[in-house]
């Protein structure tokens, strides 16, 4: 009884890794795919790697590993084109964590003005702030669609591999 509870229990986590991660693919504290590879993982494991062998959660790291460095670069490289300077790249990233408690209109534009402030705190004119803004909000959504693609990429691995 307590090992099927347990069991029962174990499944449920890896179900709310894999939500968690869905939701952190949004939110920029989660490291929403790596949680989700977790979960994969997990899953796998409670099958006893029966279904999903360690090949594919291999390369379903490799994938979660990715969307990290593709975020990051994402964001720096809208940035960095726009011509933010690291004030405005800490500014998009403190402005989405305040957007954050505004709903979607906060996730779009609190990297935007974020970044403004943050370019012209340090010393920059508005219109290179804005262009600033621009770039952060740019590169914050690139790296968001970039990791929705391949969380939905590794979902849809993970379940191949579990029915064939």
């Amino acid at each position: 009884m307590l090992t099927e509870t347990l069991i029962v229990l174990t499944w449920i986590l890896a179900w709310l890794l894999v939500l968690v991660g869905l939701a952190g693919i949004i939110l920029p504290a989660l490291p929403g795919v790596p949680i989700i590879w977790f979960g994969l993982v997990l899953m796998a494991w409670l099958d006893g790697f029966v279904q999903v062998g360690l090949s594919t959660l291999l390369g379903l790291g490799l994938l979660a590993v990715l969307s990290v460095l593709v975020d990051f670069l994402a964001t720096a490289e809208g940035a960095r084109r726009f011509g933010a300077g690291r004030h405005a790249i800490l500014g998009a990233t403190l402005g989405l964590l305040v957007g954050l408690f505004f709903g979607l209109p906060g996730i779009v534009f609190g990297p935007f003005v974020g970044a403004m402030l943050g370019h012209l705190a340090s010393k920059a004119r508005l219109d290179a702030s804005f262009r600033a803004g621009i770039g952060a909000t740019v590169g914050v959504v690139v790296g968001t669609a970039a990791k929705g693609v391949i969380a939905a990429i590794m979902l849809l691995w993970f379940l191949l591999a579990w029915i064939f």
